[in-house]
């Protein structure tokens, strides 16, 4: 079986990785592998068409391959919460929370990450357009295999870009190196308060597959909850996988942000978000219809995120 993935040098789906490179995916009898697919859209195709039978990416996302939810479940949340962070470059002297920081900026995003930013910035009441607010994707993310946030972090000291909405790996990079200032952390507070629930990190899969192989999906669900529970007991398990998949000065970042991270380490996908992630991808015009839980989540496999 293959899980496909959009960032690898990331804490973002670090769960997925960490389900396959700790075992846990093995123990629960299923044997997968990892690969990475640039951008999330084509993750989520790849799993309609029958190329990947898991995508661990943003939840929102699987509405650019399965309209209305239609043939697609959330199995469960690598973690809680919308996951990127706006850094603008420290020259400009923007303060945390200022969102109207972005005035007259340039900010790298990927494709369907993007709308995240959009829709906050419009929720905060800035016009993009009379604010000259310009969003598009970062150069030199043309290539298979190059990672988001690492790439944007040197696109914006290299001044091809004024800032960036981008993962945590990112963002550390950026404040570390001194040219980054973070403006937006929206996990932890920043921002319009429905920001939260716009999207999270999850573990999606096919109705298809759930139809012939349920008993892969719920284990599927099991290894996710046995990984964030592993992670939650020793955050430095991060470390040794970072050391054999991330370049060296990332691998020795990773076990960090997985710690910052522990607090939003719970599988459970509930109707609030669901709700509030549905009134977003409404708000931002790639759903039409009021769906109901039952149609985003695999309702039967619940019970395991309790472990």
């Amino acid at each position: 079986m293959k899980l496909a993935i959009t960032d690898m040098i990331s804490n973002s789906y670090f769960p997925a990785i960490a389900a396959i490179e700790l075992g846990f995916f093995k123990q629960e009898g299923l044997d997968v592998a990892l690969e990475m697919i640039y951008p999330v859209d084509k993750c989520y195709a790849a799993m309609r068409d029958g190329a990947v039978d898991f995508v661990g990416g943003s939840a929102h996302s699987a509405l650019s391959a399965f309209a209305e939810w239609q043939g697609v479940k959330l199995l469960g949340a690598q973690a809680q919460g919308m996951y990127w962070f706006l850094i603008l470059h420290k020259d400009f002297g923007a303060k945390r929370g200022d969102i109207s920081a972005v005035k007259g900026k340039s900010i790298g995003a990927a494709p369907w990450v993007e709308m995240g930013l959009r829709r906050l910035l419009q929720e905060a009441g800035i016009d993009l357009v009379r604010n000259n607010v310009r969003i598009a994707p970062v150069p030199g993310m043309q290539g298979a295999g190059v990672n988001f946030g690492v790439t944007a972090a040197r696109a914006m000291e290299e001044r091809k870009i004024d800032g960036f909405w981008a993962n945590g790996m990112g963002a550390e990079v950026a404040v570390r190196r001194g040219v980054g200032t973070l403006v937006l952390d929206v996990r932890r507070g920043d921002g319009p308060k429905p920001c939260f629930n716009y999207t999270m990190a999850s573990i999606a899969t096919t109705d298809r597959l759930i139809k012939e192989s349920p008993d892969a999906a719920a284990a599927a669900v099991r290894a996710l909850v046995k990984t964030q529970k592993a992670l939650k007991q020793d955050p430095t398990l991060a470390t040794g996988i970072g050391r054999k998949l991330f370049p060296p000065s990332e691998a020795e970042l990773i076990a960090e942000l997985i710690r910052r991270d522990l607090p939003y380490y719970d599988p459970t996908i509930s109707p609030a978000f669901v709700d509030g992630m549905n009134q977003f991808v409404r708000d931002v015009g790639i759903l039409k219809g009021q769906v109901p839980y039952a149609q985003v989540v695999a309702t039967q496999f619940s019970k395991a995120w309790a472990g």
